[in-house]
């Protein structure tokens, strides 16, 4: 069972991906935002961060440019949720320092196995 923080504004995706992760019987952290994520994180110490990219008070770039200047989270991995596949865009969020990148809508089962891979990848 890995410990997963996800960072999303919209509360039914949010709710849907904690479900989602709840169900596949990984340990679930909620933020509504960036900013909430950066003070969650240090807090709960999660093996994967699933983040929205637009949110209101920090993006999600923003939040991971920030995790990762922290020797102490630099290494969780994170992966953004975005509606904006735009090639641009996926190039923005792996420079931020992302492990990858996951285009909203995606089905549960989708959700589960590319969690699954990037867990199994660092060794949780």
């Amino acid at each position: 069972m890995a410990r997963i923080l996800i960072a999303e504004d919209e509360r039914d995706i949010r709710d849907l991906v904690a479900f989602t992760l709840r169900f596949a019987g990984h340990e679930v952290f909620a933020a509504s935002n960036g900013e909430e994520a950066v003070e969650l994180a240090p807090r709960v110490n999660p093996d994967l961060i699933l983040m929205d990219v637009r949110m209101p008070r920090m993006t999600g770039y923003e939040a991971c440019k920030i995790l990762k200047a922290d020797p102490d989270l630099r290494d969780i991995p994170v992966v953004f949720l975005s509606a904006k596949g735009q090639e641009n865009e996926i190039q923005q969020g792996l420079a931020s320092g992302a492990e990858d990148y996951l285009l909203k809508p995606f089905a549960p089962d989708q959700l589960t196995s590319r969690v699954k891979i990037i867990l199994a990848k660092f060794g949780k």
